[in-house]
C-alpha cells in the first residue's frame, strides 16, 4: 500500500503535533484539574490517570494515557464481559459497560477522557491524526491486511473517530483507517482536526 511519507509532510505533521499538543495542554489545563477532582470524588480508590499498553508505528508498543473512566479494577473484570462484545472483530466495545463510573460516562461521551493523549503526542508515540492505537490482544488477531493500520503513527483522532466511532464495526474501522493512510496530507489532517473539535462535545456515538 502507498503511504505518504514525504519529508516535508512528515516535518509539517510533527510540527502541527507539537504546537497543537502544547496549546491544548495549556488552554485546557483548568479542565484537567476539574476532571481530576471529579474522578477522585467519584471513585477515590483508583488513580486519576489510566495508562494502557498500546501498539503503535510498526508494531512498537507504548503506554497510552487517558483519564480513568472505569472502576480501579476494570481490567480484572474484563474477562467476564468479553462475551457481551457489541462489535465484531479484534476490538471490544460494550454499550452499557458496568465498569464505567458516573464521571466516566460523561468524560467518555464528550471524549474528554482522551485529552491526556496530548502528552503521548508530545512524546512522539502518537500524532494528533492517525489510526486508533490498538491493544496488543487485538493485534494478535490481526490479518496481514489489518496490519497495514500499523504503517503510520497512531492518532488521537481520525476518520473512524469522526465517522461514527462505536457505531462502526472493526472491518469498517480498518477500511476508514486505510483510506486515511492512502490519502493523508497536511490539509486532510487539518480538516480532521477541525471536524473533531466541532463534533467532540456533541458526540452521541462514544461509549
Amino acid at each position: 500500500m502507498t503511504v505518504n511519507d514525504g519529508r516535508m509532510y512528515l516535518f509539517t505533521k510533527r510540527l502541527i503535533d507539537i504546537v497543537g499538543a502544547l496549546c491544548g495542554i495549556i488552554l485546557l489545563s483548568f479542565l484537567f484539574v476539574i476532571i481530576a477532582i471529579l474522578i477522585k470524588l467519584d471513585d477515590p480508590k483508583g488513580p486519576v490517570f489510566f495508562s494502557q499498553k498500546r501498539v503503535g508505528l510498526n508494531g512498537k508498543e507504548f503506554k497510552m494515557y487517558k483519564f480513568r473512566s472505569m472502576v480501579f479494577n476494570a481490567e480484572e473484570k474484563l474477562k467476564d464481559l468479553l462475551k457481551y462484545n457489541d462489535v465484531s472483530g479484534a476490538m471490544f466495545k460494550m454499550k452499557d459497560d458496568p465498569r464505567i463510573t458516573k464521571v466516566g460516562k460523561f468524560i467518555r461521551k464528550t471524549s474528554v477522557d482522551e485529552l491526556p493523549q496530548l502528552f503521548n503526542v508530545l512524546k512522539g508515540d502518537m500524532s494528533l491524526v492517525g489510526p486508533r492505537p490498538p491493544l496488543p490482544r487485538e493485534v494478535v488477531e490481526y490479518t496481514e491486511y489489518d496490519n497495514q493500520r500499523l504503517l503510520v503513527t497512531p492518532g488521537c483522532t481520525g476518520l473512524w473517530q469522526v465517522s461514527g466511532r462505536s457505531n462502526i464495526g472493526f472491518k469498517e474501522m480498518v477500511e476508514l483507517d486505510l483510506m486515511y493512510i492512502r490519502n493523508r496530507t497536511t490539509f486532510f489532517d487539518l480538516k480532521l482536526i477541525v471536524k473533531t473539535v466541532l463534533v467532540i462535545f456533541g458526540s452521541k456515538d462514544a461509549y
